[in-house]
């Protein structure tokens, strides 16, 4: 099996060395090289060809949002956004610049390599402790509003349907179980919703309707 190309950005030696020797210690994985700022890593990622960047946000030079947008821009590889900070604005910025994850830096090596995986595989990641903040934060202060652009005039009752489960965590097939729909169908629904929204996937999709930031 071909091993997952990876490239890790932090400005923190020990993180970095850290990380490079629990992944590089595994079969599945290859790591391609190390940064210790943004600027670094996307020269990096334009000299390799990585599956996956993992990426700090503070960093030198340039930080690690600035450095995902272009990454994502030129189609560099995946980003998987791993730090310390939970900030909603910096979620909802990060994901925005098209990371495919978000997680803390929190959690055991072979979760870690776990979630690089999904992300590889194409299934987007975001930290279980940060999507509860976001929409407990929406409880809390909005009430379940429904944010700017999802007022029933930009979307049908139904796509506003699978909205609503969107950003309540369910999957594909249990909204298609909860509105009595085919998963064909569901699919077919988030496809126009990210039309319509322009935005790229349904984890983005989920955060604006929660917090009205696109």
């Amino acid at each position: 099996m071909e091993r997952i190309k990876i490239i890790i950005a932090d400005d923190s030696d020990f993180v970095r060395d850290g990380m490079n020797i629990i992944i590089g210690m595994d079969d599945e994985f290859e790591v391609l090289g190390l940064a210790a700022d943004g600027r670094s890593a996307v020269a990096l990622a334009r000299e390799q060809c990585a599956d996956v960047i993992l990426m700090d946000i503070q960093m030198p030079l340039m930080d690690g949002i600035e450095a995902t947008e272009i990454i994502v821009r030129e189609n560099l590889g995946k980003v998987l956004i791993l730090t310390t900070f939970d900030d909603d604005d910096l979620v909802v910025r990060a994901i925005k610049n098209g990371a495919k994850g978000y997680l803390i830096k929190n959690h055991t090596p072979e979760k870690l390599k776990q979630m690089i995986k999904s992300v590889h595989a194409g299934v987007n990641v975001l930290e279980e402790a940060v999507w509860e903040k976001i929409t407990d934060n929406v409880k809390r202060h909005n009430g379940w509003q429904r944010s700017q652009g999802f007022d029933g005039t930009f979307f049908t009752e139904r796509e506003l349907e699978v909205i609503r489960a969107v950003a309540d965590g369910l999957s594909n097939k249990e909204i298609a179980l909860t509105l009595h729909l085919s998963e064909g169908t569901v699919k077919n629904h988030i496809s126009v919703i990210l039309e319509k929204s322009g935005l790229k996937h349904r984890t983005q999709v989920a955060i604006y309707y929660l917090t009205g930031k696109k």
